[in-house]
């Protein structure tokens, strides 16, 4: 982490001073974990702020982060995915979405292993859709 000073604002970020002469740029999208539609409101010319150096590209500029400098913010506890919800079926109805997995030590083989089953499964069902749709007649592919 460095310690720097704003010293341009733009539509696309903050220009920032940096230790030793140096300045870099923090990306709008590198402000705050929340969307940031306009810099000023979360950053003025002269401001102190720390910074985390992300990259350096091959024409030298730094690439700096403000959000990256800071820990991430807590998740809310009711959040919709981690609670699950409700997500789209069939003919713009909605059905709940399964109960979530206990957040366990599962192995990233496992994950994928569940995923592809859950894919599996949700393409089945979209072709068993397709094919009632066709021998229905509703003017698909004529």
């Amino acid at each position: 982490m460095v310690q720097g000073k704003v010293t341009g604002i733009t539509k696309f970020g903050a220009f920032v001073s940096l230790p030793e002469g140096k300045s870099g740029l923090v990306h709008i999208s590198e402000i705050a974990y929340a969307y940031v539609s306009d810099v000023s409101e979360h950053l003025q010319v002269g401001q102190e702020v720390t910074v985390k150096v992300i990259g350096i590209d091959e024409s030298g500029r730094i690439n700096l982060s403000i959000k990256k400098a800071l820990p991430p913010p807590p998740r809310p506890s009711g959040a919709p995915m981690a609670q699950g919800g409700a997500r789209p079926q069939g003919r713009g109805g909605f059905a709940p979405r399964p109960a979530a997995q206990p957040a366990g030590p599962a192995s990233f083989e496992d994950r994928l292993k569940q995923f592809m089953q859950q894919s599996d499964s949700k393409l089945s069902e979209i072709r068993a859709a397709d094919r009632r749709n066709t021998r229905r007649g509703n003017g698909r592919g004529r």
